[in-house]
């Protein structure tokens, strides 16, 4: 039998507070303790925190005295020259803090561009190089596995596999893997047969919910060093944090009800934010851009007023009173949680509208298949015969106008697939070299589209898919075709070119039509929030949390107010109560994560 040993968050409540028992370190003794521990992270917190105090003996002994001088500098310093990476000194910080009071085990959570991968990448090979690790299986989304293959080949000379077969689990050291793919049988049952020195997982912002098959996927996998890379460790409540450590180091946060008992004042507020951040310190280790890691090329943000077409606009009206008579029928303007869910199938109809006619038809069409209200049917009929009647479209001639004042490459972001393809068949007219990047794409067709823009195209034309993780550094011009509601995903979009390697100022377009609901959001986001000019990063948590829905919340105002005077100042005071300034205490991420040291 064990001792009974104190519980997790009495071993070390904060940084340097040492095990509250004496173990010297054997090799033999620790694989024997390993071997031995049950996997389950439901077992007794004492078994946790020997495993815990094995591992950092033994990470100890292969790393005293040498964490200062590390072996990647000077093995991959030809690479880096060659490749012409530079390693920025809080990215070999990072490293330290890994090796030498981590354990191997680490949240990085730098903000979007600052080179999470290649911190990742130094890891691996740094633990490969001291010895600690061989087996090393990395879990990411599959838009990502290219991109992270040819990253560790070139800038570290680390020849991975990428994932085809069921037999590359078991006979390859390195593994890159689509994590969707690694979860379903029959790969699932391979790779949790397997024991991994390290896994590392991509995004892992979609391990957040305990309840998901993701989470319970990756919590069942044998390492014994574990990264998880996110600029989101919390998206919506303090909970999603708490599944990530868990991960990480079961216990280190206690259980569920513990965390909620001693550091949650609610959902996304910390009870005392200075503990939770000492607690975090051991684990997660986050970075801004700014002088202490690095400045990059200023971003210039452009907004393009656009007016509708006459038809564009008798379309837009017409849609924007049945959305308005709906939401009135079904009490959609209520606060109510259920309110809300109605509500916003409605917005979607008057954003696709001012994206396309195109977008709003197809949405049109699929609620006219699903009515049995005669009523309802007639008014439908009446809007896909007003759409269908439209008759030009101004934001691609806004946006065919911009491309002509540049011969420079421009990435063109847009929410709706048919969308997309209207603008495909513009800029075809216009004979402008272009190609189409979405999800419907398979890995190697994504791959080619990269390659295919960065050495022939002057236009990509990308749908939500190309703002996350793949990088386009070669590129310093982002045109929002229309907006997404949702800051980071803004951010997301801008940071697939404004990151490290990006050599030039970066221009941001923002295409609006005039008196829309387009009008109204680029308004408060831009104007009262200026959420295009600074990194928005995490401090969604910042504003989300003031109102029960940010999309809703908008289409009240834009719904319910009767001229458009009325709708700027009831927005204006909506932007004073979620501006970071007028919050009483600083944004809950900035108190909990900080700036480490």
């Amino acid at each position: 039998m064990l001792p009974s040993f104190p519980s997790p968050l009495a071993v070390h409540p904060v940084p340097g507070r040492p095990l509250p028992f004496a173990l010297e370190f054997d090799a033999r003794a620790y694989e024997h303790i390993v071997s031995a521990l049950p996997s389950s992270h439901e077992t007794p917190a004492s078994w946790h925190v020997l495993h815990v105090a094995a591992q950092q003996l033994k990470t100890e002994a292969a790393s005293a005295a040498t964490v200062e001088r590390l072996l990647i500098e000077e093995h991959c310093a030809d690479l880096w020259r060659r490749h012409g990476v530079i390693p920025y000194p809080y990215q070999l910080n990072v490293v330290r803090r890994v090796l030498a009071s981590m354990n191997g085990r680490a949240i990085l959570a730098d903000e979007v561009g600052l080179g999470k991968t290649i911190e990742a990448g130094m890891i691996i090979k740094e633990y490969m190089l001291r010895g600690l690790a061989r087996r090393v299986l990395i879990l990411v989304p599959a838009t990502l596995v290219w991109q992270w293959f040819a990253e560790l080949r070139d800038k570290f000379g680390l020849v991975a596999t990428r994932q085809r077969t069921v037999y590359d689990w078991e006979r390859s050291d390195v593994v890159i893997a689509s994590l969707d793919t690694a979860k379903r049988t029959p790969h699932r049952d391979v790779i949790l047969r397997q024991r991994y020195d390290m896994l590392v997982v991509d995004e892992a912002h979609r391990l957040k919910d305990r309840r998901s098959l993701n989470w319970k996927f990756v919590n069942a996998i044998h390492r014994h060093y574990c990264l998880l890379l996110t600029a989101t460790p919390v998206q919506n409540s303090l909970d999603e944090l708490h599944s990530l450590v868990t991960l990480l180091k079961p216990g280190h946060l206690g259980s569920s009800r513990e965390f909620q008992r001693i550091f949650a004042l609610d959902a996304r507020r910390a009870r005392d934010p200075q503990q939770l951040r000492a607690v975090l310190s051991r684990v997660m280790i986050r970075h801004r851009r700014g002088r202490d890691t690095v400045e990059f090329t200023p971003r210039h943000v452009h907004p393009v007023p656009v007016e509708l077409t006459p038809s564009e606009r008798h379309f837009y009206d017409a849609l924007t009173d049945y959305v308005r008579h709906e939401a009135r029928r079904t009490g959609a303007f209520s606060s109510q949680a259920r309110a809300i869910r109605s509500l916003l199938p409605l917005i979607v109809l008057q954003k696709e509208a001012v994206s396309s006619a195109a977008a709003a038809l197809l949405t049109l069409h699929k609620m006219l298949q699903g009515s049995r209200d005669d009523n309802e049917q007639a008014a439908l009929q009446h809007l896909l015969s007003l759409g269908l009647a439209v008759q030009g479209h101004a934001k691609a001639d806004a946006l065919l106008e911009l491309l002509r004042q540049s011969d420079e490459q421009f990435i063109v972001f847009t929410e709706y697939r048919a969308t997309q393809h209207a603008i495909q068949a513009r800029l075809d007219d216009a004979g402008i070299a272009h190609i189409a990047f979405h999800g419907g794409l398979s890995f190697g067709r994504r791959e080619w589209v990269r390659e295919a823009f960065r050495r022939h195209a002057r236009v990509l034309v990308s749908t939500e898919s190309g703002g996350e993780g793949i990088n386009f550094q070669f590129c310093c011009n982002v045109v929002h075709f229309d907006l997404p509601w949702n800051p980071q995903r803004i951010e997301q979009r801008i940071g697939r070119v404004h990151r490290l390697g990006q050599t030039r100022p970066v221009h941001v377009y923002n295409l609006a039509t005039r008196d829309t609901i387009e009008e109204y959001i680029l308004y408060l986001l831009d104007q009262k929030l200026d959420l295009f000019r600074q990194v928005v990063g995490l401090d969604e948590a910042r504003w989300t949390s003031r109102v029960p829905s940010f999309e809703a919340a908008i289409a009240r105002i834009v719904l319910t107010e009767d001229s458009r005077d009325a709708i700027f100042a009831s927005l204006d005071k909506l932007g004073s109560r979620l501006a970071p300034k007028a919050n009483e205490d600083p944004a809950l991420i900035d108190r909990i994560l900080g700036e480490e040291a």
